[in-house]
């Protein structure tokens, strides 16, 4: 199990590692988190979009551990913001996780369209109602995904209660630093998502000499760079190996060398959408 932590802006403390759930539904979703529960995974990403919000649920009630022992994160999607649709939101996703609170509950997009007029004032009626949830004990702490600068200026201009997490996607050769540095200075911790670039540079010839360099594989080269930036990736794998090994990052260190040179690495690996220009028309599954 991964003894690792960061640290919450309330001072609590999450692992320094978490599994994902995103883009699983092809496969045996309850198996495979399973699987990585038995790995010793305990944080759990996943969102009423991901549509394994059900399978987490079982699978941690069928693993034999208390609900205490994880950390569960789900996510609003953007047809679940608002006041009244995110309280509504919130219930769905735990009546599907089958618990009575969210370790965290973040906005998952801050637009719903690139021509969203309303997105700022609809960002502070959904983080007012996390607020509330949170007081009301169904979350314990709040957060957000995808939320450049300006973004998060929206949400503290009125939020009374800090963001926990930021998760953006983060990896090398898309690095964000921009965003990464201003949501640090909010004290933020900041978790990525598609931490590997879905395998897109790990045969980069710099990580392969890396990773001889070091003993390790390229994946882990790639896992303990944002570790040692004080980033906490959030991986995904159903082959019970991978998950072992994307943990086992914690017994070396990279150089201060090594890890300048692959901040400088071209920044040509973007995998996924832009939250303000290319923006994902897709519905959260409501009926999962």
């Amino acid at each position: 199990m991964i003894q690792e932590t960061f640290a919450l802006p309330d001072g609590s403390r999450v692992p320094a590692i978490g599994f994902g759930t995103y883009n699983a539904k092809g496969g045996d979703n309850l198996q495979m988190i399973k699987t990585a529960i038995e790995a010793g995974y305990r944080y759990f990403d996943t969102a009423s979009l991901y549509g394994t919000e059900r399978a987490l649920g079982q699978a941690i009630k069928e693993s034999g551990h208390p609900r205490e022992d994880f950390i569960l994160a789900s996510k609003a999607w953007t047809d679940e913001m608002g006041y009244e649709e995110v309280k509504a939101a919130l219930e769905r996703s735990l009546n599907r996780l089958q618990t009575e609170y969210l370790d965290l509950y973040l906005i998952h997009w801050p637009k719903a369209s690139e021509g969203d007029t309303g997105w700022k004032k609809r960002c502070q009626d959904t983080w007012r109602a996390m607020e509330e949830m949170v007081r009301e004990g169904k979350i314990k702490g709040i957060g957000l995904s995808n939320f450049l600068p300006h973004h998060l200026d929206t949400v503290l201009e009125t939020a009374t209660i800090q963001p926990a997490v930021n998760q953006l996607e983060l990896h090398i050769g898309y690095s964000q630093e921009a965003a990464v540095a201003y949501s640090r200075s909010k004290g933020i911790l900041v978790q990525a998502w598609s931490p590997l670039a879905r395998g897109a540079m790990e045969d980069h010839p710099v990580i392969h000499r890396l990773a001889e360099k070091y003993g390790k594989t390229m994946a882990q080269i790639c896992l303990r760079f944002l570790y040692q930036k004080g980033i906490m990736p959030i991986v995904k794998s159903a082959d019970r190996g991978r998950m072992l090994e994307n943990m086992d990052i914690f017994d070396f260190e990279l150089e201060r060398e090594d890890i300048q040179m692959l901040e400088c690495m071209p920044q040509n690996t973007w995998q996924g959408e832009h939250p303000d220009f290319a923006i994902p028309k897709v519905k959260s599954n409501f009926n999962q």
